[in-house]
C-alpha cells in the first residue's frame, strides 16, 4: 500500500459520531469508509450517489401553505383566464 496522507476535515462532532457508529455496524472505521467514498467517487467521476433537493425549502413550503389557505385558488374555474387571474392575485 502506498504511503498514506493525513486529512483534516471540519465536520460537526455529532455527525462524526453518528457516521462512525454507522460504519462500525458495517465493520468499517472512518478512514476505510472515507477511502471507499473516494474510490467510488473516482469510479463514478463524481459523487457516488444522486445529489438532489427532495424537500421543499422554507420559501417554497411557505408558499405551498399559503396556497392551501387560499380558498379562491382551487376553483372550479369557467375559463383559463379566470384561473390565471386567481393564480396571479
Amino acid at each position: 500500500m502506498a504511503k498514506s496522507k493525513k486529512l483534516k476535515l471540519d465536520i460537526e462532532p455529532e455527525l462524526v459520531a453518528q457516521a462512525a457508529a454507522l460504519y462500525e455496524s458495517l465493520g468499517l472505521d472512518l478512514s476505510t469508509a472515507t477511502r471507499i467514498f473516494f474510490l467510488q467517487s473516482l469510479r463514478c467521476h463524481g459523487l457516488p450517489f444522486p445529489l438532489r433537493a427532495d424537500e421543499p425549502n422554507a420559501v417554497t413550503l411557505a408558499a405551498m401553505e399559503e396556497a392551501e389557505r387560499d380558498e379562491d385558488m382551487y376553483g372550479p374555474f369557467d375559463s383559463v383566464e379566470e384561473m390565471m387571474k386567481s393564480l396571479n392575485s
